[in-house]
């Protein structure tokens, strides 16, 4: 079992929700484990930034973004699915291709500065 860890963007993410659905949404992250790591399959995927290894897990509305470190998993983003899907589409990129979207440098440029708000 790993202990859940948020930055400050996660945390204000979840404080925009009800006491409810802040426990729906992190319902999935609180049941990773070494295994599902070890093998990411949906609603987990895998992707590597500045070598790196980070992780995505899809929560209902919700993307996490988080890295392990030992028994901790951090969750340093929070995004809501719709910006995300939106952005997709907008760019006209086909969904199998999200991850090059995640790789992509306006796409990183874009969450670092969620966290200077």
């Amino acid at each position: 079992m790993f202990q859940v860890t948020f930055s400050e963007q996660s945390m204000r993410e979840l404080n925009r929700l009800d006491k409810l659905a802040q426990m729906d949404a992190i319902e999935p992250i609180s049941k990773v484990s070494p295994s599902d790591l070890a093998n990411p399959r949906e609603p987990l995927g895998k992707f590597n930034r500045g070598g790196t290894d980070f992780y995505r897990l899809r929560s209902g509305d919700f993307r996490f973004y988080f890295t392990v470190d030992g028994d901790k998993l951090h969750t340093h983003y929070i995004l809501h699915k719709a910006s995300l899907e939106d952005a997709l589409f907008r760019m006209k990129l086909p969904v199998s291709e999200q991850q090059l979207f995640e790789q992509h440098s306006k796409f990183w440029k874009y969450l670092e500065s969620l966290t200077k708000k």
